[in-house]
Formats: structure tokens, sequence, C-alpha cells
């Protein structure tokens, strides 16, 4: 049994739709969590007017009854209060007046590869669904599957480590507790000097009409080994889990744990020894690999980082061209944010929830959340794995 996720819904439209299938009847959700996630992706130094606008929240419309999953779809709804203002450029119904088309695409969006595509001659066909809007519908997903975790013991966080070329101290003996003040920070920084930093370098590049790139890292807490598989290359899950982050908007690449740095390694010093104590079973004392080894988890706390390419909307346009008469001019200026690496972290974390949880189901099944549980006790007494 595998989990789906399948968003609807454009960045000023009347909202967002999200829909999780395949997880099992009796899981308890709870709707503050649900919203809180959803701020959560609203929050970061250098975000824009619209989070002044927006204030998210999530309408459940199927799949839930009395704060219990029945097993089928669950229905997620966000309303976009911004949409009042758009309601004649966005209306999905044909309106009196028709709105001026857009031809000015922007360098590093999908602005102009989506009208070449598909044919068509208003960038805001394209940009309205390719807008980082819609990930609020994945973060709504990503609460679900993170209640689903928390119901088989793990537990998935995120923080940022680089805006731009301001670092934060690398930190390898991070645990759940160390999370909990991470939403203070102003950038989701775990650092307080490098949050400081960051914050200063986003305040001076803005001045500068610049927008901000960097680096986010989720780690995932309380896995089992063996989630994912080795037998066939659509089911290891270091390739399921590149696959989500590099669908996140505006990031370009991806790593697992010590993905980059181990490249430039002999390989005495890339790879985790194994060890075994009695009572302990095997244990590891590095986590290079970052909790997956052969497309499998290995039981280490899971470490994913993704790289943020700085946003495409300028306040100072780039150079383009017009696609209607082809003629130089400046790319589309549109509202926008300075830096958005802080929320691009939260839907990180949504999404490594999502696969995480995913390879639960596909691994462990059940109708029930207790068959769930029952089927992970087993197979945890069968291999004598003890959690961390």
């Amino acid at each position: 049994m595998a989990l789906a996720l399948t968003t609807a819904g454009e960045s000023h439209g009347p909202g967002l739709t999200c829909i999780v299938e395949g997880l099992p009847a009796g899981l308890e959700l709870d709707r503050d969590a649900l919203d809180r996630d959803l701020a959560r992706r609203q929050l970061g130094h250098g975000r824009g007017g619209r989070m002044k606008i927006e204030r998210d929240r999530v309408e459940v419309t199927g799949g839930l009854r009395h704060g219990r999953t029945l097993g089928g779809p669950i229905a997620l709804q966000i309303r976009n209060r911004d949409y009042a203002n758009w309601e004649e450029r966005m209306n999905p119904w044909p309106v009196e007046a028709k709105p001026a088309e857009v031809h000015l695409p922007r360098p590093g969006h999908a602005d102009l590869a989506g009208t070449q595509k598909y044919g068509l001659t208003d960038v805001r066909d394209v940009l309205e669904r390719a807008s980082a809007r819609e990930t609020a519908a994945r973060v709504a997903g990503g609460a679900v599957a993170k209640a689903f975790l928390r119901a088989v013991g793990v537990e998935v966080f995120s923080h940022v480590i680089q805006i731009t070329g301001v670092s934060a101290p690398r930190r390898d003996d991070l645990t759940p507790r160390d999370f909990a003040q991470v939403d203070d920070s102003p950038v989701r920084c775990l650092d307080p000097a490098a949050t400081q930093a960051m914050v200063a370098e986003i305040n001076r590049l803005r001045k500068e009409n610049e927008s901000l790139g960097g680096v986010f890292e989720v780690r995932g807490f309380g896995l089992v080994p063996g989630l994912g598989s080795h037998v066939s290359w659509e089911e290891r899950l270091d390739g399921r889990l590149g696959q989500a982050i590099l669908s996140i908007q505006a990031i370009k690449a991806v790593s697992i744990g010590d993905g980059l740095e181990v490249a430039g390694l002999p390989g005495s010093q890339a790879h985790d020894e194994i060890f075994y104590a009695d009572g302990n079973g095997y244990v590891r004392h590095t986590n290079h690999a970052g909790g997956l080894e052969g497309g499998m988890t290995t039981g280490a706390p899971l470490v994913v980082r993704g790289w943020m390419k700085p946003l495409p909307t300028l306040t100072k346009p780039l150079r383009s061209v017009d696609i209607a008469t082809h003629e130089p001019a400046e790319a589309l200026r549109e509202r926008t944010d300075s830096c958005t690496v802080p929320a691009a972290g939260v839907v990180a974390e949504a999404m490594v929830a999502f696969v995480l949880a995913d390879a639960f189901r596909r691994k462990f099944g059940g109708d029930h959340i207790d068959d769930v549980r029952a089927a992970l006790r087993a197979y945890e007494e069968r291999i004598a794995w003890h959690r961390p």
C-alpha cells in the first residue's frame, strides 16, 4: 500500500486543494497542528507583503470524522485571501472585461518554457501554478503525514544552515530537543550568531534589490532500519527523497548525509563502521551516510540537505524578451520575497515526512493504525532493533 499526494490550485486563485490517499483508518489528527505547520511555512526574515495578507488555515472536506481518519482519501483546502484582489484576473469562469495578458517571462522561472510547452500566450497561465504558493498545499499534506509518523515513533525537523555566504557551524549531535525553539529564530537557524549574520545579509542585499538563496537541512529521528529497498531503482529511498526535495520550487541540488563532502575523501573516511553491542545491537559511531545505505534506512538519523537558488522575481528586473513582440524588455515585476530559505525548509520537512510515511505504508501496510503498529512491533522484534 502506497501513499499519494495531489495538489491543485493557483497562487492567486480561489484557493489550494490537497488530496492525501492511502492513510489507515483510526489515525488522530490535530487541527491546531495542521494550522501550525502552515503558519511555520509563512515564517522567515525576508518575506514579502503577501504574508501580511494570507493567514493560512486548513479546512477538511473529506476523509475525517470527529478528528480520526476513515481510511479513504483526505481532502484539505486552503483559501487564498488575496483572491479578493485578483478575482477578475484569476476567476475560474469568463469575465466581462478580459484582463491584459502578461508577456514578460522571468529568467530562472517556469514562465518561458511553460508557455512554449503548453502553447500559451499569457505568462500568467504558467506562473500562477508554478508559484511556490502551491507548497502551502504540500505542507498541509505533509502535516497529515507527520501525524502518521508520530504514531509510529518518528519525528521530522528542519533548520537553515546557510544563507548566501553566511553559514552556521556544523552540528552532528542534534537531537529532537535541539529543534524545540528553531522557529523562534527569524531565519530558523539553530545558531544565534549565525542567525544575526544571516539577518544582516538579507537586509543588506534586499536594499540592493537582490534575492538570496541558501541551504536547509531536514532530519528524521526514530526510523527503523530497512525502509526502502535495494532491489529496484524506483524503490530506493534516497532516490525518492531526492525527487521530493528537487520538486520544491527553486531547489537546485540535494544531498543525503555528507553526500557532497565524501566525494572528495578516501573510502576509509567516507563510510560508517559497524559495531555490535550486546543489548544495543548494531551501532555506528558516525553517520556520513545520513541514515541511508543501499537505498534503505539504517536506523541512524536521516539527514537530507537542499540547496535553494535566489528567487527569480527581482525588484530590479533582469533582461528578458516580450514573447508577443520578441523585443527586448525587462522581466515581469511581481510582489515578491527576498529570501524564502526558512520557508523552503518547512516545505522540505513536509516532503520528507510524506516520503517516509509512504515508505512505512509500503512496508507495513495495515487498514487501521493499530495494524500498522502491530506489524512494526513484529518487525522490530524480528531484527532485534532497539530505538536509539
